[in-house]
């Protein structure tokens, strides 16, 4: 591809360097924004470690399941070269037009003829290890990583291969080639991505825990491996001594995180979360398990994960011991395994299990570290990409960004939204350049489907790894959907969801002249969009297309009752066929795009978003209600790590004030709101003048914030002493000299967290605490600290600040919610009493100020969630459309969250996620139309009453009375709920896909059997 190497004209396209779940999200953002992406992998395939997953919490979805649609989307995108088994050798240029050396390593298959078959494998005389899957199993020399694995190209491992030449003899495309060789290629990009990833701890360096000696003990990836529909035992739960299924299992957290002896002290962020998920997970699988968490602290601070902790406790009977253990030891006779620990009353103690997993942390791996060096890019003293409190996303190098666990170390939803604001940052020094390289893509003719024409069915039924295939009997549904009535083809696969499922389908449509497909799998909500491009690339109408939910609706709420579930399988699938039979090809209407885009709340985040989309050329309205930008920010001074959060706030208010594509509207509200994604309409009332303005817009960002809630109790209100943490930074702030009379200081933390109330954590208390305990330290060092705590939550690289404050004198004491300390007050004397589990007593302290670490909750936004039709969680945050693939994007197309009003967030996090809600948002602000249509609601005239019903009861308000007295539904703006055809009394509107004769196609084949 030619490039541009003219620095003022910079190079329409990104290289992103690792293709895990963060690397692919970047690269589908920028490649649906108007860039060509180059993503490079080590691997000989995409993936990273997401998929060697088996579930993700808190939801326990099919890792696989849920990453194949990017998978998918990666490996098939126009605008997307994937570069596998191959490294970044240098970066050279100025940034905007960088020049890349590539470094291909030889593979000795051709991927430009490799069809995938398997034959060369199948032929191969030689057994190798299968790092895949841990070293737990064998592989071939000749092999590809995994069964769903993009690209589906094989590799021969030179160093086990024998040289026999069978796979050559068996390879029919003559793919085999020995003679390949190592090659480089320059490629001209404008700016870089690093998304390498991370590699879990060497268990080998904590000999104490017997791993490597102890065939029971094993790493949470490989526990991972064990659970997996495609690990060694494909699912069954045994431990390695022999086979047999273990019933106590040991979790024994903080491997290599949280340790100074290893020189890892900093937590690994999703140790904690992924022991509950594999107990929770071992707990389906075998009921009579006996999982059991030793732990220091559960950091379950992530949205929703408090929620999912105590499940596990409730629900699963998972045990938590709050200890270090100290050992493992083997007992010879059974390979049962003897943990020592020191129990919470301080006694040391044994109990003996049958397989212990080590939850091993994060760690930078040493070629990430060499590429970093070689690329010009600094480290931080654990090995992973420096940043700034304040630029997340930007490495030390002009033009480079970081995102994922290479960053730091973070779970899933994290890295797909850091890995989103990677995109935009790296989107935004290129703009000009936007579509100068990036490809159209080419639909097929599409087969005409005439009214009378016989109707051919294609099935395909899904394992989904056992998540399906583990209850319900496939290969009966399959069979009994091949006699049903139209259906042509019926066919089974173990991930409907992969690539080269993908082209089965194709290729089933062409051979059998299909045209309605069917699939039996999982949620429509996540896959059904990729499943109709792929019809539709085969030239079917992509509402031709239907889904059987077997999976969330069967095997996952009947898993005990497996007899039963397979026969409710069939139903779905009858009951689907039905309905197919009915489906017609439907058309969409093509709309013009708004580019210009409205970001609702004036804080960081609501500043950051709109300040990012206007660098990329888009005009952007800004709506704060108060009447000044700032929101939390106002009210913070100082980081934890020394930033100076007021410098920033002038210098983020001064950039987006003068920004002359950003339109502020200060003490303004929105007050109505309709149109879809692309063309949205908003009426915002500016007082005092109360002046009303229409903005057409094509997106929205929803950045409303939170704020610290007022406390309840403690004596809080009643008496100046007791204060919040944000009071306490401010007066540090304003009168710091103050504080140096204080002698004694407690700070109590989860106050309104964690409770019914507001069940989850508030995730920045904790490291509030730490900051403004080591402030208070270096004011006075001699005075004396206390943090009252329930878990320490100090994630990520915060963990240092822990461990500088205890080093510091600052005392943790921990308390169970049972037994909260309480605050009295005799005379003016300020009283707490408490119970130390160190000392086994009470002790009362007169402490002369007591900090409450409260919780955070979002801004008042219930009308305005009601206007945009935004679903919220119970405590009121704005619920993001899925939790691990679209954690910005909200149900409703074209509307997105950023910062605190997703969740609490650090001031870092909300930059990283506005970031990531405007490179969401260029995906259709780049794009001049977009389609809607398909399935809306019709009104047959004639039958039409005229009755105002469907008028009252849109929830979007689009239907009208027109001059003939007939309803009238713009298709445009209909978003085709089927509210109105369902309240219709004359049953005079049909919504199209889910026409009333196609419901009652489905319940007559329900009841019919």
């Amino acid at each position: 591809m030619t490039t541009s190497k003219d620095p003022a004209k910079p190079v329409g396209a990104v290289m992103v360097v690792g293709g895990g779940i963060g690397g692919m999200q970047a690269s589908l953002d920028l490649a649906e924004s108007g860039f060509f992406v180059y993503l490079v992998d080590d691997s000989p395939t995409i993936g990273g470690v997401m998929s060697q997953l088996d579930k993700t919490f808190p939801t326990n979805d099919c890792a696989m399941c849920i990453m194949s649609p990017k998978l998918v989307g990666t490996g098939s995108h126009r605008n997307i070269r994937v570069i596998t088994h191959a490294e970044v050798r240098e970066i050279t240029g100025p940034p905007g037009s960088f020049e890349a050396a590539v470094v291909h390593r030889p593979r000795y298959i051709r991927a430009d003829k490799c069809t995938g078959c398997g034959e060369c494998a199948k032929h191969c005389p030689v057994t190798a290890i299968d790092s895949y899957n841990e070293g737990m199993s064998k592989r071939t020399a000749v092999y590809i990583r995994y069964p769903q694995a993009i690209p589906k190209v094989f590799l021969i491992d030179r160093d086990t291969c024998i040289g026999c030449g069978l796979c050559e003899r068996a390879c029919l495309a003559g793919a085999v080639d020995y003679g390949d060789k190592e090659s480089v290629e320059k490629i001209s990009v404008g700016s870089v991505i690093l998304a390498p990833g991370f590699e879990v701890f060497a268990a080998e360096r904590r000999p104490e825990f017997g791993y490597g000696v102890f065939p029971n003990v094993m790493t949470s990836i490989e526990f991972e491996r064990i659970l997996s529909a495609t690990g060694p035992h494909r699912s069954h739960l045994l431990r390695p001594s022999d086979g047999a299924i273990p019933e106590r299992i040991a979790f024994i957290q903080c491997v290599g995180s949280r340790d100074v002896k290893c020189g890892n002290d900093y937590c690994s962020s999703v140790c904690c979360m992924y022991a509950v998920k594999e107990a929770i997970i071992a707990k389906e699988h075998v009921p009579f398990v006996k999982p059991t968490i030793f732990n220091m602290d559960i950091r379950a601070h992530g949205k929703g994960f408090d929620a999912y902790y105590e499940r596990a406790k409730t629900d699963y009977d998972v045990r938590f011991i709050r200890s270090m253990v100290s050992k493992v030891r083997e007992k010879q006779a059974t390979g049962n395994l003897i943990v020592t620990f020191l129990n919470e009353e301080g006694n040391a103690s044994e109990e003996e299990f049958d397989l212990v997993v080590l939850s091993l942390g994060m760690t930078s791996s040493q070629s990430v570290r060499d590429m970093a060096a070689r690329l010009g890019v600094n480290l931080n003293r654990f090995g992973f990409c420096e940043t700034e409190t304040f630029t997340p996303l930007a490495t030390s190098r002009e033009g480079i960004y970081v995102c994922g666990a290479f960053q730091s170390p973070k779970d899933i939803p994290e890295t797909v939204a850091q890995a989103s604001g990677a995109a935009a940052a790296a989107a935004e020094m290129i703009a000009s350049a936007r579509g100068t390289l990036s490809i159209k893509k080419e639909y097929p003719p599409e087969s005409e489907v005439k009214p009378g024409e016989e109707v051919r069915i294609g099935v395909f039924v899904c394992h989904c790894g056992i998540n399906i295939g583990g209850v319900v009997n496939v290969p009966a549904v399959r069979e009994y959907a091949s006699t049903l009535p139209n259906v042509i083809h019926a066919d089974e696969n173990l991930y409907t969801c992969s690539q080269d499922t993908q082209e089965k389908i194709k290729n089933a449509i062409k051979e059998h002249r299909l045209n309605r497909v069917i699939v039996a799998s999982c949620s429509p909500r996540t896959h059904e969009p990729m499943f109709r491009e792929t019809i539709r690339d085969a030239g079917i109408n992509k509402f031709l297309f239907e889904m059987a939910n077997i999976r969330d609706q069967c095997s996952w709420v009947h898993m005990r009752r497996k007899p039963e579930a397979t026969a409710k399988a069939k139903q779905l699938v009858r009951m689907a066929v039905a309905n197919a039979r009915l489906n017609s090809p439907l058309g969409e209407t093509p709309v013009s795009v708004v580019q210009r885009g409205l970001v609702i709340g004036g804080g960081v985040a609501g500043m950051t978003a709109a300040l990012r989309l206007a660098e990329q050329g888009f005009e952007v309205y800004l709506v704060e209600k108060e009447e000044r930008l700032g929101g939390n920010l106002l009210h913070l001074h100082y980081t934890i790590d020394g930033g100076d959060v007021k410098a920033f706030l002038a210098d983020l208010i001064d950039g987006v004030s003068r920004h002359s594509s950003i339109h502020v509207l200060l003490n303004s509200l929105v007050v109505d709101f309709s149109g879809v994604r692309g063309n949205f309409a908003t009426g915002v009332m500016t007082a005092p003048a109360m002046i009303y303005q229409k903005i057409q817009h094509g997106i929205t960002i929803l950045a409303t914030g939170a704020q610290e809630e007022r406390p309840e109790g403690y004596l809080y209100g009643e008496d100046p002493r007791v204060l919040t943490q944000l009071e306490l930074e401010d007066r540090l702030y304003k009168t710091g000299n103050e504080a140096a009379g204080l002698r004694e200081v407690v700070m109590i933390q989860c106050v309104g967290s964690r409770n019914e109330k507001h069940p989850s954590c508030s995730r920045t208390c904790c490291a509030t605490a730490v900051k403004n305990a080591l402030k208070l330290k270096k004011i006075n060092p001699a005075m004396n600290i206390r943090i009252l705590y329930r878990d320490i939550r100090t994630f990520g690289f915060l963990e240092t600040y822990y461990t500088q404050a205890r080093r510091e004198g600052i005392v943790f004491v921990r308390y169970d919610p049972e037994e909260s300390p309480e605050i009295r007050k005799e005379g003016e004397t300020l009283m707490i009493s408490f119970e130390d589990k160190i000392l086994k007593e009470r002790m009362t302290l007169k402490p002369d100020l007591i900090v409450l670490s409260s919780a955070s909750i979002p801004r008042e936004n219930k009308e305005l969630a009601n206007l945009l039709k935004a679903q919220r969680t119970a405590e009121g945050f704005f619920l993001e459309a899925h939790m691990k693939l679209r954690p910005v994007d909200l149900a409703s197309d074209g509307i997105y969250v950023a910062g605190s009003a997703h969740a609490p967030k650090l001031i870092s996090e909300s930059i990283s996620q506005a970031y990531a809600a405007a490179a969401r948002a260029c995906t259709i602000l780049s794009k001049d139309n977009l389609m809607v249509g398909g399935i809306v609601a019709v009104v047959d005239g004639e039958r039409c009453a005229a009755c105002l019903t469907c008028v009252r009861v849109c929830p979007y308000e689009v239907p009208v009375v027109n001059v003939r007295g007939e309803a009238e539904i713009d298709i445009i703006q209909c978003k085709g709920c089927g509210t109105c055809a369902a309240e219709c009394p004359a049953r005079a509107i049909d919504l199209m896909h889910f026409t009333t004769g196609q419901l009652e196609a489905k319940v007559g084949a329900l009841v019919g059997g």
